[in-house]
């Protein structure tokens, strides 16, 4: 079972004890539409990252744009596959014990628990490749009366709104998630979602639309690079004039980005080893995803029975 090369940086069993078992999943997020990642409602989150000889400003892509987009498409992947399993993203209403909720955490609610699962699923604030100047553009609608005609200038001219900061189609962001003390069920749980949620950002209804690409997936005993730490690393390797080029190509990219997570693994001396048939991994989880869940419900069920007793 392909499954089994993951045994390195996994549990069989779910302890209440945390231990140093890590699964990192290297992934390129690639925007294939418009999307609004802002913190204020209006204006694009940006940064500053310090490079080699320059510096530049990327977009954030924060961790709760990640996971929350990931955690919603996997409470509704639930309610498909598992039998009486009808758990909610209302912080007050979680169940507390489906693969969901013990995998990614929830905080004790009105139910008759009284306990708090800490995640299990470490996200990071990812950076766009490209400079914000290149891959954030103001957008602006009409605002008219219901006159035939209307003044288009001085103290009366009709004006206009201002849209949210759209980030273009082919941003790409370097994104690496950590899932620390799973079980291979949860590992495939994660993959799954991250290979079917295809919406980040706000208004995710319409716009947003995002291609998750898996590179690899490393297990060890610790956590792997850092997102900036891949970023700057793909940057050093296509050199620094890629920030400022109007498009990326994605497969160039992919490549780079892989390459700079294994450099970093071995100039950093960092125990995270490739898992090493990484297609036969995904195929296995597309085929039997169901099945892992249905066995990692009961596994779930079992912790939290266990905590309680």
């Amino acid at each position: 079972m392909s499954l089994e090369q993951l045994d390195n940086g996994t549990v069989e069993e779910l302890t209440n004890k945390p231990e140093n078992n890590y699964v990192s999943i290297l992934v390129l997020r690639e925007l294939e539409s418009n999307a609004v990642f802002t913190t204020n409602g209006q204006d694009a989150d940006l940064g500053t990252i310090g490079l080699e000889d320059d510096e530049y400003n990327p977009v954030l892509m924060f961790m709760r744009k990640q996971s929350g987009s990931d955690r919603r498409f996997a409470k509704s992947m639930q309610r498909e596959m598992l039998e009486d399993v009808e758990c909610t993203m209302d912080v007050n209403e979680m169940c507390q014990e489906c693969p969901e909720c013990v995998m990614y955490g929830s905080a004790a609610s009105s139910s008759d628990r009284n306990i708090s699962i800490t995640s299990r699923v470490m996200y990071d604030t990812a950076y766009s490749l490209r400079d914000a100047k290149k891959v954030v553009e103001e957008k602006f609608q009409n605002a008219p009366g219901d006159n035939y005609s209307q003044e288009t200038s001085g103290e009366e001219a009709m004006t206009g709104i201002r849209e949210p900061d759209f980030v273009q189609p082919g941003t790409m962001f370097p994104s690496v998630i950590t899932l620390k003390d799973a079980t291979p069920e949860e590992v495939a749980f994660f993959l799954s979602t991250t290979m079917k949620n295809k919406r980040y950002g706000a208004t995710s209804s319409r716009q947003g639309r995002t291609k998750n690409h898996i590179l690899g997936i490393y297990t060890g005993d610790e956590e792997g690079p850092s997102n900036l730490a891949v970023t700057k690393k793909t940057i050093e390797l296509l050199g620094e004039e890629a920030v400022e080029q109007d498009t990326l190509d994605s497969e160039t990219v992919q490549e780079t980005v892989k390459q700079a997570f294994d450099q970093l693994v071995e100039e950093d001396r960092l125990d995270c080893e490739e898992v090493d048939s990484l297609e036969d991994v995904l195929d296995e989880v597309r085929e039997n995803i169901e099945d892992y869940l249905e066995s990692q419900e009961e596994k779930s069920r079992e912790f939290v029975e266990s905590v309680e007793s």
